[in-house]
């Protein structure tokens, strides 16, 4: 009895270590299994790709250009009216005409004549004509001024390049001043003297000379004691 008692005692113990250990079993299994699961939970989380968050950073403000500032608008001042200036007058002290010729008297005037150049009296105007390179004049007769202001109009007809004309002052027939418009546009001032030339002023461009022909220009000289102008 004793045996079998033992007998049945080691069997069910036998079977309860059994069950016991499929128990245990069990149990490691499932934590085995909860383990595996919670590891792979893990690990797909650490094996997922993270998705990059872009940072949206907001810009710096940027300045507004202005096209037109505001200026201060200047305070209105009253009216009034300002006195004009007259342009001082370049030619003082001039008088009564003294003097006044039209060419209607040809012995007044010194006449010539060849094949490269001539003087003359015709219509009520003097005449001098040249071929190139050639020097022409014609003086007034018995006229003896010091200080005095005198005009003429001049004509030229056939002028180009460097031809000139002019107005003589203080002249004999060796030594004069002479004021020279040439038909390039230019002025100058010069005077002869026994048989040389010597270029006072310019020559300067200028709107008095009209380049080339045909041409209608007033000459005026003012002469005072040792002061020459012209205009």
């Amino acid at each position: 009895m004793k045996l079998l008692f033992m007998s049945l005692r080691a069997s069910q113990r036998r079977s309860n270590l059994k069950f016991t250990w499929r128990l245990l079993r069990h149990s490691l299994c499932s934590l085995l299994a909860t383990t595996f699961l919670i590891s792979c939970s893990s690990l797909d989380n650490l094996l997922a790709t993270s998705t990059p968050i872009a940072l949206t950073q907001t810009p710096p403000p940027t300045s507004t250009r202005i096209w037109f500032p505001a200026s201060a608008t200047p305070s209105p001042q009253p009216f009034s009216l300002t006195e004009k200036v007259a342009t001082p007058e370049m030619r003082p002290n001039i008088g009564d005409i003294l003097l006044e010729d039209d060419f209607s008297d040809s012995t007044l005037w010194d006449i010539a004549s060849s094949n490269q150049a001539s003087a003359e009296i015709d219509n009520n105007r003097l005449i001098l004509s040249t071929q190139s390179q050639v020097y022409m004049l014609s003086l007034r007769h018995d006229l003896i001024l010091s200080n005095f202001y005198a005009e003429m109009t001049a004509q030229p007809s056939i002028c180009k390049g460097e031809d000139s004309y002019g107005l003589l002052i203080r002249a004999s027939a060796a030594t004069y001043y002479r004021f020279v418009l040439a038909c390039n546009g230019t002025v100058r001032a010069e005077r002869y003297s026994s048989g040389n030339r010597l270029i006072l002023e310019g020559p300067f461009q200028s709107g008095d000379a009209p380049p080339g022909a045909p041409g209608n220009v007033r000459m005026g000289v003012w002469a005072m004691v040792k002061t020459c102008v012209s205009f």
